[in-house]
């Protein structure tokens, strides 16, 4: 099973971290965390890597519902959001939310896992929109 939902940008790092950001509220996602691997392994290791960042995103409705299926599918909240620098562009990707479904074999979590993946899908194709700079 593929736990990735992947595209790729020919649009440098700062404004595709903007434009994920956009996209994402477009659809109802708040970023409730965001996690500069970059600067953290440079402060921590002294370890120079490419611009990666982790957004945790978050549909309120959604995660909302997910929880009064299932107490414990917290651990698997926020949606995860990888942006990552790959040669001339930028990698943008989210964590499946089908992966809670099959981590948890909870079917009433299914309906809700496709209302998310809709959503992100969404957000991830407008970004390579014609017209988007993707």
């Amino acid at each position: 099973m593929r736990y990735d939902r992947t595209v790729r940008l020919g649009t440098d790092f700062a404004t595709t971290v903007e434009r994920v950001r956009e996209a994402l509220a477009e659809q109802g996602f708040g970023i409730l965390t965001e996690i500069d691997i970059t600067a953290t392994l440079k402060a921590k290791l002294g370890h120079d890597m490419e611009d990666y960042v982790i957004l945790g995103a978050c549909n309120p409705p959604l995660a909302h519902r997910a929880l009064e299926a299932d107490r414990s599918v917290g651990l698997l909240l926020p949606c995860n959001v990888v942006l990552r620098s790959d040669g001339e562009g930028t990698v943008v990707q989210a964590l499946d939310p089908g992966t809670m479904v099959a981590l948890t074999e909870l079917d009433t979590l299914r309906p809700i896992a496709e209302e998310a993946t809709r959503r992100l899908d969404a957000a991830l194709t407008s970004l390579t929109a014609p017209g988007s700079n993707g």
